[in-house]
């Protein structure tokens, strides 16, 4: 991808901090997903009977991820977005290690549980301070015109995070068995997630440096309030407005519709994960050409084209996604997914265009992370709102309303300067 995306003549520096970007960004999200994925098949035995402990623990990355993003984003502004990626990174692989190391329900009883909730909070911070200092740098280094498709494979690597995770995890109980992997087994998944975070943390020490951008531009003093209350505060709650929309079809179309289709009697439990993990690689793809198109046409101008044909395709996708069958099924969660998770194709391109150098990661990285909150906490809402339209009609409706807030916030804000670098 790096070579793809990097031009002829662009510097060895410039190489490794894309490739930095786009490898970060994958250990980053493999972290994030872990405890999501991982941790299902076994946490009946690792955390208790009650299925609400993983609540608690999802609840804990969610808030530790903005406030790691205000912490990690001003120093990076302050300090150098390279030395905050390695302290971030570092943080990830020992709170990723140490979740390994703890013991199970039946040896800590509830102290499992909440040394659980405490880690993934604290590793939730390292998970915010990573994106909002390397995926700037790399869009810093990188040339003008490849910007969108590096922004695009950046995207990417959630949705092939989940996939590597579930494919270890599956076959992890395919060779243990299902209680094996629920004494010890769950553990191995941690370490790998751990390992590659050093691995990462060696490649930034040795071949990142960072961009002439960051180091020739005054460094503002407070530039987290800069960006809520100062002169970059209009960009961030644009941004802020923008990237809701995005979360709300994340939340949609992944968790949610995967909890629908078990319902499907057509469908079935059995079948939901493999639905799933093709809908999802085949979203990886279509972010890339997201980011690549727009590089073509304009970020902004991709937004409200997105947002408007979503506003009709992402409530029926869905609703054919509930009511198909065998390869119907996976046609149609595959067609949700385009329509809805592929917008963030261009995404770490234009957050970083809309701040400048002197404000970029705080405004990447509380833009990005703080807009989450509300979508995430869709358990508390969204029952809600199905109880008064109906189980499959209120996701569809939020659908609706999700591209519709995507059209409005890139309304909200000018088009960037796609073709110049970044100042």
């Amino acid at each position: 991808m790096s070579r793809l995306i990097a031009e002829p003549e662009t510097s060895s520096r410039a190489r490794k901090a894309v490739r930095g970007g786009l490898l970060g960004n994958f250990v980053d999200q493999v972290d994030i997903f872990l405890p999501v994925i991982a941790l299902a098949p076994a946490a009946a035995v690792v955390l208790g009977p009650d299925p609400a402990q993983t609540g608690l623990i999802f609840v804990a990355t969610l808030f530790g991820r903005p406030l790691g993003a205000a912490i990690f984003g001003s120093l990076a502004d302050r300090y150098g977005r390279t030395s905050t990626t390695k302290i971030a990174i570092a943080g990830i692989a020992i709170t990723t290690l140490l979740i390994a190391l703890i013991p199970n329900h039946d040896v800590a009883g509830e102290a499992t549980l909440w040394a659980f909730v405490a880690l993934r909070f604290i590793g939730g911070i390292f998970l915010g301070g990573e994106y909002s200092a390397a995926i700037p740098l790399a869009m810093e280094w990188s040339a003008p015109r490849r910007r969108g498709l590096l922004s695009g494979g950046i995207m990417a690597m959630s949705p092939l995070a989940n996939s590597f995770i579930a494919a270890l995890t599956l076959t992890l109980l395919q060779l243990l068995g299902a209680d094996d992997y629920a004494v010890w087994g769950w553990r191995m998944p941690f370490i790998a997630g751990a390992l590659l975070a050093v691995a990462m943390l060696g490649y930034y020490s040795v071949g990142v440096h960072d961009s002439p951008v960051t180091t020739s531009v005054p460094h503002r003093t407070r530039p987290l309030a800069d960006i809520l209350v100062g002169p970059f505060r209009r960009q961030l709650w644009q941004v802020f407005t923008l990237m809701t929309a995005l979360w709300l079809f994340t939340q949609m179309a992944i968790p949610v519709l995967t909890g629908l289709l078990t319902e499907v009697p057509q469908i079935g439990p059995a079948t939901v994960p493999l639905i799933m993990l093709v809908a999802t690689l085949v979203s990886a793809a279509a972010m890339i050409a997201s980011g690549a198109i727009s590089q073509r046409i304009g970020r902004r101008r991709f937004f409200v084209v997105f947002g408007a044909l979503a506003i009709i395709a992402a409530p029926l996708a869905l609703m054919w996604a509930m009511s198909s069958q065998g390869a119907g099924a996976v046609l149609a969660v595959t067609v949700v997914q385009i329509v809805t998770v592929s917008a963030y194709g261009p995404v770490g391109a234009y957050l970083a265009e809309r701040f400048p150098a002197a404000v970029r990661s705080s405004g990447y990285g509380v833009g990005y992370s703080l807009s989450m909150v509300v979508p995430a906490l869709y358990p508390f809402w969204l029952p809600e709102l199905q109880g008064t339209l109906g189980v499959g009609a209120a996701v569809a409706a939020v659908l609706a309303a999700a591209s519709a807030l995507l059209i409005i916030g890139a309304l909200l804000g000018p088009e960037p300067d796609r073709t110049a670098p970044l100042g």
